[in-house]
């Protein structure tokens, strides 16, 4: 049994969304993450770390989800940016029990366990070096309530973190998010979003205490990043 992290699948089964059009470390992506996952064992876990998938609504993301659910172990997703078709947990989950689904789990204001560790996380946000305008400041409000949300869920456990967005790009720190982190004890945190050019950018080492991975597909190579054994 292992805990995997991996970000942006970014599928599209019921969308024309060619990945490839990105550049050549996108051909055959499902290919190889249909490959990257193989080497997961049935009772593994691996966090997706948002950007699931292109469909614009649940019923257009069916065969994404499938596909998902078809891959070894158990799934625990949380929402990216490009995850157009989320609008609630409870939806999600009852879309799901229709197609059968029984290996995704939605973190969203609560957390999960591995053993005794608890994995815990929400999208986040990013601002940029001016702190962004109102619009900005709402939803970085709004996803620092629903990190502690999560964080609290977890009490006295050690906590793991998994996010969308970087709270460290650059020069750029989500310092509420970085504040949390150290008032809660966590960690490490893995995340996704930044593509091509922006990975030259992330971050991936300690800073104040916690270790900072970036785990989105193209980044590693679309094989599941093993976090814990």
């Amino acid at each position: 049994m292992a805990l995997y992290a991996i970000g942006d699948l970014h599928l599209s089964f019921g969308t024309d969304k060619p990945m490839d059009i990105f550049g050549p470390k996108w051909e055959n992506h499902v290919e190889r993450l249909r490959e990257g996952f193989s080497e997961l064992n049935g009772d593994d876990v691996c966090v997706i770390c948002g950007d699931l998938t292109w469909g614009m609504e649940l019923a257009s993301c069916a065969e994404d989800f499938l596909f998902i659910d078809r891959l070894p172990g158990r799934k625990i997703i949380l929402k990216g940016n490009h995850d157009y078709w989320w609008s609630t947990a409870a939806k999600a989950k009852a879309f799901f029990a229709q197609l059968g689904i029984t290996t995704i789990d939605i973190l969203h204001n609560n957390c999960f366990f591995y053993g005794e560790t608890a994995i815990c996380g929400t999208r986040g946000w990013m601002t940029g070096e001016n702190g962004g305008g109102e619009h900005d400041k709402k939803i970085t409000a709004r996803e620092l309530l629903r990190l502690e949300a999560s964080l609290k869920a977890a009490g006295d456990a050690e906590k793991l973190c998994f996010l969308h967005y970087p709270p460290k790009y650059g020069a750029v720190e989500s310092a509420e998010v970085t504040r949390l982190f150290g008032e809660y004890g966590v960690k490490k945190c893995c995340y996704g979003h930044l593509h091509g050019k922006a990975q030259g950018l992330a971050f991936n080492g300690t800073y104040r205490g916690v270790e900072y991975r970036l785990v989105a597909a193209d980044h590693v190579d679309f094989r599941p990043v093993k976090i814990l054994q």
